[in-house]
Protein backbone atom coordinates (compact mmCIF):
# COMPACT_ATOMS: atom_id res chain seq x y z
CA UNK A 1 0.00 0.00 0.00
CA UNK A 2 1.54 3.29 -1.08
CA UNK A 3 1.32 6.71 0.60
CA UNK A 4 -1.37 7.96 -1.82
CA UNK A 5 -3.76 5.14 -0.79
CA UNK A 6 -3.21 5.91 2.87
CA UNK A 7 -3.98 9.61 2.31
CA UNK A 8 -7.10 8.79 0.30
CA UNK A 9 -8.45 6.47 2.99
CA UNK A 10 -7.68 8.90 5.79
CA UNK A 11 -9.37 11.72 3.87
CA UNK A 12 -12.53 9.59 3.53
CA UNK A 13 -12.53 8.24 7.07
CA UNK A 14 -11.78 11.38 9.06
CA UNK A 15 -14.91 13.36 8.10
CA UNK A 16 -17.07 10.33 8.87
CA UNK A 17 -15.52 10.01 12.33
CA UNK A 18 -16.00 13.73 12.99
CA UNK A 19 -19.59 13.58 11.81
CA UNK A 20 -20.27 10.58 14.02
CA UNK A 21 -18.79 12.35 17.05
CA UNK A 22 -20.82 15.47 16.29
CA UNK A 23 -24.03 13.46 16.13
CA UNK A 24 -23.15 11.78 19.41
CA UNK A 25 -22.55 15.14 21.05
CA UNK A 26 -25.88 16.45 19.75
CA UNK A 27 -27.66 13.41 21.20
CA UNK A 28 -25.93 14.05 24.52
CA UNK A 29 -26.93 17.71 24.42
CA UNK A 30 -30.63 16.95 24.16
CA UNK A 31 -30.69 13.78 26.24
CA UNK A 32 -32.24 15.68 29.14
CA UNK A 33 -35.09 16.89 26.96
CA UNK A 34 -37.86 14.44 27.90
CA UNK A 35 -40.61 16.13 25.91
CA UNK A 36 -39.14 15.84 22.42
CA UNK A 37 -41.58 14.76 19.68
CA UNK A 38 -43.93 12.62 21.74
CA UNK A 39 -47.21 14.54 21.76
CA UNK A 40 -50.00 14.49 19.17
CA UNK A 41 -51.93 17.54 18.02
CA UNK A 42 -54.99 16.65 20.12
CA UNK A 43 -52.95 16.14 23.28
CA UNK A 44 -51.09 19.41 22.70
CA UNK A 45 -54.48 21.12 22.38
CA UNK A 46 -55.45 19.79 25.80
CA UNK A 47 -52.16 20.97 27.30
CA UNK A 48 -52.54 24.38 25.66
CA UNK A 49 -56.14 24.79 26.76
CA UNK A 50 -55.23 23.78 30.30
CA UNK A 51 -52.35 26.26 30.37
CA UNK A 52 -54.53 29.14 29.13
CA UNK A 53 -57.81 28.42 30.91
CA UNK A 54 -58.29 28.07 34.63
CA UNK A 55 -58.55 30.20 37.75
CA UNK A 56 -58.69 33.42 35.71
CA UNK A 57 -62.14 32.39 34.54
CA UNK A 58 -63.55 33.05 38.01
CA UNK A 59 -62.33 36.68 37.99
CA UNK A 60 -63.37 37.90 34.53
CA UNK A 61 -66.90 38.86 35.68
CA UNK A 62 -65.30 41.14 38.28
CA UNK A 63 -63.01 42.55 35.58
CA UNK A 64 -66.02 43.33 33.40
CA UNK A 65 -67.80 44.89 36.37
CA UNK A 66 -64.77 47.09 37.09
CA UNK A 67 -64.24 48.33 33.53
CA UNK A 68 -67.76 48.32 32.14
CA UNK A 69 -69.21 46.64 29.05
CA UNK A 70 -66.82 48.27 26.61
CA UNK A 71 -63.82 46.91 28.53
CA UNK A 72 -64.71 43.54 27.04
CA UNK A 73 -63.06 44.81 23.85
CA UNK A 74 -59.77 44.81 25.75
CA UNK A 75 -60.15 41.09 26.41
CA UNK A 76 -60.19 40.40 22.66
CA UNK A 77 -57.31 42.82 22.02
CA UNK A 78 -55.16 41.12 24.66
CA UNK A 79 -56.12 37.70 23.26
CA UNK A 80 -55.03 38.68 19.74
CA UNK A 81 -51.75 40.15 21.02
CA UNK A 82 -51.04 37.05 23.11
CA UNK A 83 -51.82 34.77 20.15
CA UNK A 84 -49.50 36.72 17.85
CA UNK A 85 -46.68 36.69 20.39
CA UNK A 86 -47.12 32.91 20.64
CA UNK A 87 -46.57 32.69 16.87
CA UNK A 88 -43.44 34.83 17.26
CA UNK A 89 -42.10 32.34 19.79
CA UNK A 90 -42.54 29.57 17.23
CA UNK A 91 -40.78 31.62 14.54
CA UNK A 92 -37.83 32.23 16.85
CA UNK A 93 -37.52 28.50 17.56
CA UNK A 94 -37.81 27.63 13.86
CA UNK A 95 -35.16 30.19 12.95
CA UNK A 96 -32.53 28.66 15.24
CA UNK A 97 -32.65 25.04 16.38
CA UNK A 98 -30.60 25.87 19.49
CA UNK A 99 -33.55 27.82 20.91
CA UNK A 100 -35.38 25.35 23.11
CA UNK A 101 -36.65 27.46 26.00
CA UNK A 102 -38.05 30.92 26.62
CA UNK A 103 -34.74 32.18 28.14
CA UNK A 104 -32.93 31.03 24.98
CA UNK A 105 -34.92 33.66 23.10
CA UNK A 106 -33.72 36.22 25.62
CA UNK A 107 -30.12 35.14 24.98
CA UNK A 108 -30.46 35.65 21.23
CA UNK A 109 -32.08 39.05 21.76
CA UNK A 110 -29.95 40.45 24.61
CA UNK A 111 -27.00 38.07 25.06
CA UNK A 112 -26.02 36.01 28.10
CA UNK A 113 -27.19 38.64 30.55
CA UNK A 114 -30.59 38.71 28.88
CA UNK A 115 -30.90 34.95 29.25
CA UNK A 116 -29.99 35.08 32.93
CA UNK A 117 -32.40 37.92 33.70
CA UNK A 118 -35.25 36.34 31.73
CA UNK A 119 -34.61 32.94 33.29
CA UNK A 120 -34.74 34.43 36.79
CA UNK A 121 -38.00 36.29 36.15
CA UNK A 122 -39.65 33.41 34.29
CA UNK A 123 -38.82 30.72 36.84
CA UNK A 124 -39.69 33.01 39.74
CA UNK A 125 -43.07 33.74 38.18
CA UNK A 126 -43.81 30.08 37.54
CA UNK A 127 -42.66 29.14 41.04
CA UNK A 128 -44.93 31.76 42.63
CA UNK A 129 -47.88 30.73 40.44
CA UNK A 130 -47.44 27.07 41.40
CA UNK A 131 -47.16 28.03 45.08
CA UNK A 132 -50.31 30.13 44.75
CA UNK A 133 -52.13 27.05 43.44
CA UNK A 134 -51.31 25.19 46.66
CA UNK A 135 -52.37 28.17 48.77
CA UNK A 136 -55.61 28.39 46.80
CA UNK A 137 -56.32 24.72 47.42
CA UNK A 138 -55.64 25.11 51.13
CA UNK A 139 -57.87 28.18 51.44
CA UNK A 140 -60.78 26.73 49.48
CA UNK A 141 -60.77 23.41 51.30
CA UNK A 142 -60.43 25.18 54.63
CA UNK A 143 -63.51 27.27 53.81
CA UNK A 144 -65.43 24.08 53.07
CA UNK A 145 -64.18 22.31 56.20
CA UNK A 146 -63.36 25.04 58.75
CA UNK A 147 -63.27 22.67 61.70
CA UNK A 148 -60.57 20.46 60.25
CA UNK A 149 -57.46 19.96 62.44
CA UNK A 150 -54.79 17.30 62.67
CA UNK A 151 -52.68 16.21 65.62
CA UNK A 152 -49.41 14.39 64.97
CA UNK A 153 -47.03 13.45 67.79
CA UNK A 154 -48.59 16.02 70.10
CA UNK A 155 -48.43 18.80 67.51
CA UNK A 156 -51.61 20.46 66.24
CA UNK A 157 -51.66 21.30 62.53
CA UNK A 158 -54.29 23.79 61.42
CA UNK A 159 -56.80 22.86 58.77
CA UNK A 160 -55.40 25.26 56.20
CA UNK A 161 -51.91 23.76 56.52
CA UNK A 162 -53.33 20.24 56.38
CA UNK A 163 -55.15 20.96 53.14
CA UNK A 164 -52.10 22.68 51.66
CA UNK A 165 -50.02 19.60 52.39
CA UNK A 166 -52.78 17.41 50.97
CA UNK A 167 -52.86 19.45 47.76
CA UNK A 168 -49.09 19.10 47.39
CA UNK A 169 -49.26 15.35 47.89
CA UNK A 170 -52.02 15.08 45.27
CA UNK A 171 -50.04 16.95 42.61
CA UNK A 172 -46.75 15.22 43.44
CA UNK A 173 -47.31 12.19 41.14
CA UNK A 174 -48.21 14.49 38.23
CA UNK A 175 -44.79 16.18 38.28
CA UNK A 176 -43.12 12.79 37.96
CA UNK A 177 -44.39 12.47 34.39
CA UNK A 178 -41.51 13.10 31.99
CA UNK A 179 -43.76 13.27 28.94
CA UNK A 180 -46.31 15.92 28.01
CA UNK A 181 -48.16 13.18 26.17
CA UNK A 182 -48.98 11.56 29.52
CA UNK A 183 -49.58 14.92 31.16
CA UNK A 184 -52.25 15.72 28.56
CA UNK A 185 -54.66 13.37 30.36
CA UNK A 186 -54.31 15.51 33.49
CA UNK A 187 -54.78 18.60 31.32
CA UNK A 188 -57.97 17.11 29.87
CA UNK A 189 -59.46 16.96 33.36
CA UNK A 190 -58.67 20.65 33.82
CA UNK A 191 -60.31 21.54 30.51
CA UNK A 192 -63.45 19.57 31.31
CA UNK A 193 -63.60 21.13 34.78
CA UNK A 194 -63.67 24.59 33.17
CA UNK A 195 -66.61 23.50 31.01
CA UNK A 196 -68.39 22.13 34.08
CA UNK A 197 -67.88 25.40 35.96
CA UNK A 198 -69.46 27.44 33.14
CA UNK A 199 -72.33 24.96 32.84
CA UNK A 200 -72.97 24.91 36.59
CA UNK A 201 -73.08 28.70 36.85
CA UNK A 202 -75.37 28.89 33.83
CA UNK A 203 -77.65 26.33 35.46
CA UNK A 204 -77.66 28.38 38.67
CA UNK A 205 -78.78 31.46 36.74
CA UNK A 206 -81.46 29.77 34.64
CA UNK A 207 -82.97 27.16 36.96
CA UNK A 208 -82.06 28.21 40.52
CA UNK A 209 -83.78 31.58 40.54
CA UNK A 210 -80.93 34.08 40.15
CA UNK A 211 -81.67 35.05 36.55
CA UNK A 212 -80.10 37.77 34.38
CA UNK A 213 -81.55 40.95 35.84
CA UNK A 214 -78.41 43.08 36.18
CA UNK A 215 -77.53 45.30 33.23
CA UNK A 216 -74.62 47.30 34.62
CA UNK A 217 -74.47 51.00 35.34
CA UNK A 218 -72.04 52.53 32.82
CA UNK A 219 -70.67 51.26 29.51
CA UNK A 220 -67.12 52.30 30.42
CA UNK A 221 -65.57 52.97 33.83
CA UNK A 222 -62.15 54.59 33.34
CA UNK A 223 -61.12 54.19 36.97
CA UNK A 224 -61.63 50.44 36.72
CA UNK A 225 -59.75 49.93 33.45
CA UNK A 226 -56.38 49.12 35.15
CA UNK A 227 -58.08 46.38 37.19
CA UNK A 228 -59.85 45.02 34.12
CA UNK A 229 -56.70 45.02 31.97
CA UNK A 230 -54.61 43.27 34.64
CA UNK A 231 -57.21 40.54 35.15
CA UNK A 232 -57.70 40.06 31.41
CA UNK A 233 -53.93 39.83 30.90
CA UNK A 234 -53.68 37.28 33.72
CA UNK A 235 -55.88 34.96 31.64
CA UNK A 236 -53.18 34.73 28.93
CA UNK A 237 -49.97 34.35 30.94
CA UNK A 238 -48.98 30.88 29.68
CA UNK A 239 -46.21 32.00 27.29
CA UNK A 240 -43.34 30.46 29.30
CA UNK A 241 -44.97 27.07 28.66
CA UNK A 242 -45.34 27.52 24.89
CA UNK A 243 -41.74 26.49 23.98
CA UNK A 244 -42.18 23.30 26.01
CA UNK A 245 -45.45 22.53 24.21
CA UNK A 246 -43.94 23.28 20.81
CA UNK A 247 -40.87 21.08 21.12
CA UNK A 248 -42.99 18.20 22.46
CA UNK A 249 -45.09 17.96 19.28
CA UNK A 250 -44.68 15.24 16.70
CA UNK A 251 -45.90 17.53 13.92
CA UNK A 252 -44.59 20.98 14.75
CA UNK A 253 -46.14 22.52 11.63
CA UNK A 254 -49.53 22.19 13.33
CA UNK A 255 -48.51 24.40 16.26
CA UNK A 256 -50.11 27.59 14.83
CA UNK A 257 -53.38 25.70 14.40
CA UNK A 258 -53.12 24.41 17.97
CA UNK A 259 -52.57 27.95 19.24
CA UNK A 260 -55.51 29.25 17.20
CA UNK A 261 -57.88 26.61 18.56
CA UNK A 262 -56.70 27.15 22.14
CA UNK A 263 -57.01 30.93 22.01
CA UNK A 264 -60.42 30.89 20.31
CA UNK A 265 -61.93 28.40 22.75
CA UNK A 266 -60.40 30.03 25.83
CA UNK A 267 -61.42 33.53 24.75
CA UNK A 268 -64.98 32.38 24.10
CA UNK A 269 -65.00 30.76 27.53
CA UNK A 270 -63.67 33.87 29.25
CA UNK A 271 -66.08 36.19 27.43
CA UNK A 272 -69.04 33.91 28.16
CA UNK A 273 -68.18 33.73 31.85
CA UNK A 274 -67.66 37.51 32.05
CA UNK A 275 -71.02 38.31 30.44
CA UNK A 276 -72.79 35.55 32.37
CA UNK A 277 -71.48 36.65 35.76
CA UNK A 278 -72.03 40.34 35.10
CA UNK A 279 -75.64 39.80 34.02
CA UNK A 280 -76.24 37.67 37.12
CA UNK A 281 -74.75 39.93 39.80
CA UNK A 282 -73.90 43.26 38.15
CA UNK A 283 -71.69 45.59 40.19
CA UNK A 284 -72.09 43.36 43.27
CA UNK A 285 -70.06 40.53 41.73
CA UNK A 286 -67.16 39.41 43.93
CA UNK A 287 -63.53 39.02 42.91
CA UNK A 288 -64.35 35.32 42.38
CA UNK A 289 -67.83 34.61 41.11
CA UNK A 290 -68.09 31.47 43.24
CA UNK A 291 -68.30 33.74 46.30
CA UNK A 292 -71.66 35.05 44.98
CA UNK A 293 -73.20 31.64 44.43
CA UNK A 294 -75.87 30.35 46.86
CA UNK A 295 -74.12 27.53 48.69
CA UNK A 296 -77.34 25.59 49.35
CA UNK A 297 -77.90 24.86 45.64
CA UNK A 298 -76.47 21.68 44.12
CA UNK A 299 -75.25 23.45 40.98
CA UNK A 300 -73.35 25.95 43.13
CA UNK A 301 -71.74 23.16 45.12
CA UNK A 302 -70.66 21.47 41.88
CA UNK A 303 -69.11 24.72 40.62
CA UNK A 304 -67.30 25.35 43.92
CA UNK A 305 -65.98 21.81 44.17
CA UNK A 306 -64.92 21.77 40.51
CA UNK A 307 -62.80 24.89 41.04
CA UNK A 308 -60.57 22.70 43.22
CA UNK A 309 -59.59 20.60 40.19
CA UNK A 310 -58.31 23.45 38.02
CA UNK A 311 -55.22 24.46 40.04
CA UNK A 312 -54.24 20.83 40.56
CA UNK A 313 -54.47 20.04 36.85
CA UNK A 314 -52.33 23.06 35.90
CA UNK A 315 -49.61 22.56 38.50
CA UNK A 316 -47.39 20.14 36.59
CA UNK A 317 -47.52 22.23 33.40
CA UNK A 318 -46.36 25.33 35.30
CA UNK A 319 -43.39 23.64 36.97
CA UNK A 320 -42.19 21.71 33.89
CA UNK A 321 -40.08 24.65 32.57
CA UNK A 322 -38.56 25.02 36.06
CA UNK A 323 -37.59 21.36 36.13
CA UNK A 324 -36.11 21.57 32.62
CA UNK A 325 -34.00 24.55 33.68
CA UNK A 326 -32.81 22.71 36.78
CA UNK A 327 -31.91 19.64 34.74
CA UNK A 328 -29.82 21.74 32.38
CA UNK A 329 -27.72 22.79 35.36
CA UNK A 330 -26.79 19.14 35.95
CA UNK A 331 -26.74 17.49 32.50
CA UNK A 332 -24.40 14.68 33.55
CA UNK A 333 -26.76 13.59 36.33
CA UNK A 334 -29.98 13.62 34.35
CA UNK A 335 -28.34 11.53 31.61
CA UNK A 336 -27.42 8.81 34.06
CA UNK A 337 -30.80 8.06 35.59
CA UNK A 338 -34.42 9.08 35.44
CA UNK A 339 -34.38 9.05 39.23
CA UNK A 340 -32.59 12.40 39.18
CA UNK A 341 -35.67 14.06 37.67
CA UNK A 342 -37.82 12.38 40.32
CA UNK A 343 -35.52 13.81 42.97
CA UNK A 344 -35.72 17.31 41.49
CA UNK A 345 -39.49 17.28 41.05
CA UNK A 346 -40.14 15.88 44.52
CA UNK A 347 -37.79 18.41 46.11
CA UNK A 348 -39.50 21.27 44.26
CA UNK A 349 -42.97 20.24 45.45
CA UNK A 350 -41.78 19.84 49.05
CA UNK A 351 -40.18 23.30 48.98
CA UNK A 352 -43.35 24.83 47.58
CA UNK A 353 -45.46 23.09 50.23
CA UNK A 354 -43.26 24.60 52.95
CA UNK A 355 -43.53 28.06 51.35
CA UNK A 356 -47.29 27.76 50.91
CA UNK A 357 -47.76 26.84 54.59
CA UNK A 358 -45.92 30.00 55.64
Amino acid sequence: MDAADVLDRSSLTFPLVCEERQQYEEVEAVDCDHQTKTTSVLKTCFNGLNALSGVGMLSVPYALSSGGWLSLILLFVIAVAAFYSGLLIQRCMDEDSTIRTYPDIGEHAFGKKGKIVLSIFMNTELYLVATAFLILEGDNLHNLFPEMKLQVAGLTISGKKCFTILGGLIVLPTVWFDSLSLLSYISASGVFSSVIIIGSILWTAVFDGIGFHQEGSVPLNWSGIPTAVSLYAFCYCAHPVFPTLYKSMKNKRQFPNVLLVCFILCTLGYASMAVLGYLMFGSTVESQITLNLPTEELSSKIAIWTTLINPLSKYALMVTPILNTAENWFPSHCKKSRSFRLFLSTSLVLIEISDAKC
